[in-house]
């Protein structure tokens, strides 16, 4: 399924975290909590502010984002959940 989100919404895709510390320690599934790293799947077209015109979106598809532990709304597409939310949710842009 393809889907394009509307306005300034993004699709991201959780990224999983490590399952192992520094230290060596395997870290079970039960104590992981949702990574707020994602790849960026799909955008909108823009904002829409007041005087109508529209501000394009600062990510793009394939962006690694950061992201709060409760922004957006989880939902599965093709089986793959992944979240929709607000570009204003997306704290930064992850570079190498």
């Amino acid at each position: 399924m393809k889907i394009r989100p509307l306005h300034d919404r993004v699709i991201v895709k959780r990224l999983e975290e490590e399952r192992m510390t520094a230290g060596g320690i395997v870290i079970p599934d039960s104590a992981k909590e949702k990574p707020m790293r994602g790849e960026v799947l799909a955008v909108g077209k823009g904002k829409i502010l007041d005087d109508g015109s529209v501000r394009t979106m600062a990510v793009e598809i394939g962006d690694v984002v950061l992201f709060g532990k409760y922004s957006g709304t989880e939902v599965k597409l093709d089986g793959e959940e992944v979240v929709v939310m607000r570009e204003e949710d997306i704290m930064g842009i992850i570079e190498d």
